[in-house]
């Protein structure tokens, strides 16, 4: 009876070869760019790299802070404190 279930080496070794096919198609596509598409790509990559490192950084710090800051009930703190306007008068005279 055949198997259908492959070995975890099996299944590495495949995905090995399917990487090195990405590999090598990417630097033939790379290979055939003209300089300034080149150059966009290098500048595109770049900015990738660090913005998206430091948006998500920024993005974890606000969040923490805003826990940090409903764990010690500021939220609370600021609703129970806020100046609230007099009611106005709805009484018919």
């Amino acid at each position: 009876m055949k198997t259908i279930n492959k070995t975890f080496m099996e299944s590495v070794g495949e995905a090995a070869d399917e990487l090195a096919r990405i590999v090598r198609h990417a630097a033939r596509r790379i290979n055939r760019m003209p300089w300034p598409g080149l150059l966009a790509l290098c500048v595109l990559l770049a900015l990738f790299v660090t913005v998206l490192p430091l948006a998500l950084t920024l993005f974890v710090v606000l969040l923490l802070v805003k826990l940090v800051a409903g764990a010690l009930g500021w939220s609370h703190y600021q609703r129970r404190h806020r100046p609230v306007a007099p009611a106005a008068d709805t009484r018919a005279e």
